[in-house]
């Protein structure tokens, strides 16, 4: 990132926190150049709070911390935008952000898998009695892995013959199971978007 103009704002910038994987707008707030540098080594964001007039790191109290994933500048280096994954409900109020809305993927049909994503965090953590979903994190990481391995083996099986139907209905499967892993295991598609761009895109 380059040189942030602290100077707009007497001394302060902006900096909206947007979720990593559903990219809800969870919160506002404004860091002073100490906040910043704070959140940068901590990896947790740190905030200037200008009723208290000191730093304040967003979960300190709570426990709900929101953890960086990666932090991008605006063209005129005075707003910090920051990508983030929140450990519970952002808002004190108990709301998922601190507009009052579900932190889950935005309803685009166009991103299905997405949405999917979405879903499957949110029934991570908001479990429902009647979800699979919820029932399958509920068993834990291996029983989630080996549903893995089973449709990994129905989708080869599927692939020898020609049912089209059959077969995207396995290939659906499997994914919707590998999203349930990385989830469990806190990860998302974005990092292993990260690792496949770090692998085949030239620096």
């Amino acid at each position: 990132m380059g040189e942030l103009n602290f100077e707009k704002l007497n001394g302060l910038i902006p900096a909206v926190v947007q979720d990593a994987d559903t990219y809800k707008v969870l919160m506002v707030g404004f860091m002073t150049p100490e906040a910043y540098k704070k959140t940068v080594q901590t990896r947790q964001v740190t905030f200037w709070s200008r009723k208290n007039k000191r730093l304040w790191t967003k979960g300190e109290k709570s426990g709900n911390f929101l953890n960086v994933v990666r932090m991008v500048e605006d063209c005129d280096h005075d707003t910090v935008l920051i990508y983030a994954r929140p450990a519970g409900p952002v808002c004190h109020k108990g709301y998922d952000t601190c507009f009052n809305e579900t932190n889950v993927a935005p309803k685009d049909t166009d991103d299905m898998i997405g949405l999917l994503e979405g879903i499957i965090a949110e029934r991570k953590k908001n479990p429902n009695e009647g979800s699979y979903t919820s029932k399958l994190f509920a068993k834990g990481i291996n029983k989630i892995a080996q549903k893995l391995g089973e449709e990994a083996i129905e989708l080869v099986i599927e692939a020898k013959d020609n049912d089209k139907d059959l077969f995207m209905g396995e290939a659906a499967d499997l994914m919707y199971h590998f999203l349930v892993l990385l989830q469990a295991k806190g990860y998302s598609l974005k990092d292993v978007e990260e690792k496949l761009r770090s692998r085949y895109v030239k620096k």
